[in-house]
């Protein structure tokens, strides 16, 4: 069911790519809305997971996964390896009050089974979305075919924001060929995904950084 339906106001998260700590983005946004966070699939348990790093850093209310496998992989390998089958139709979106962010696993076209794709799920929610980009090598073409995939799917994109240190023609050329809004960039701050890291340092970076205004736009409209 989409977000029309139920009066909700959410925003997704998504990647590019995997491995671009978009959690520690989803900390800083879910604090600066005042919303709640939901991470409804969660692959890998070695360490802190994506929901108890938000909670740390965020102080905001963090709804329970509904799967939580061990397996550090793809959600439909690491649902595989433990017998479980991840059903679509089982992730719509929560009711909260106020704001959502929504965080899938990894990139766009990560698989939830051998069916569905996040992508086909970001459509079927049809909440807004922000894709978070790496600023290494590679990024240009990964960020630029996860956006043609989540326009072709019918997704509103907001912008990109990108993650990693300042690359202003690579960022540049991204927004340029993809047609799509610079909502800034959030500069690695170590330390923040372990137990311990101060959540000051990313709300600090987060609000001389990151295009906040832009973003409330998008799930006020």
């Amino acid at each position: 069911m989409c977000v029309k339906d139920r009066g909700l106001i959410p925003i997704v998260v998504t990647g590019a790519d995997t491995g671009i700590v978009k959690a520690l983005f989803s900390a800083g946004l879910t604090a600066a809305l005042s919303a709640s966070y939901w991470k409804r699939v969660q692959s890998g348990m070695e360490e802190e997971t994506d929901s108890q790093i938000v909670a740390r850093l965020s102080g905001r209310p963090v709804l329970p996964e509904g799967y939580l496998l061990q397996l550090p992989a793809s959600p439909h390998l690491s649902a595989e390896a433990e017998g479980v089958n991840i059903d679509p139709d089982s992730l719509d979106l929560p009711q909260v009050d106020g704001v959502l962010v929504a965080e899938g696993a990894g990139g766009v076209m990560v698989p939830l089974n051998r069916e569905a794709l996040y992508l086909d799920l970001f459509a079927r929610w049809g909440a807004p979305v922000i894709l978070c980009a790496r600023t290494q090598l590679g990024t240009i073409n990964h960020t630029l075919l996860s956006l043609q995939a989540l326009r072709g799917a019918g997704c509103d994109v907001v912008g990109v924001v990108f993650i990693g240190e300042a690359e202003a023609e690579v960022e540049e050329t991204i927004c340029q060929f993809g047609k799509v809004a610079h909502l800034g960039r959030l500069p690695m701050i170590g330390g923040l995904d372990q137990p311990g890291g101060r959540s000051e340092e990313l709300f600090e970076a987060f609000t001389a950084h990151i295009d906040i205004d832009t973003i409330r736009k998008a799930i006020q409209s």
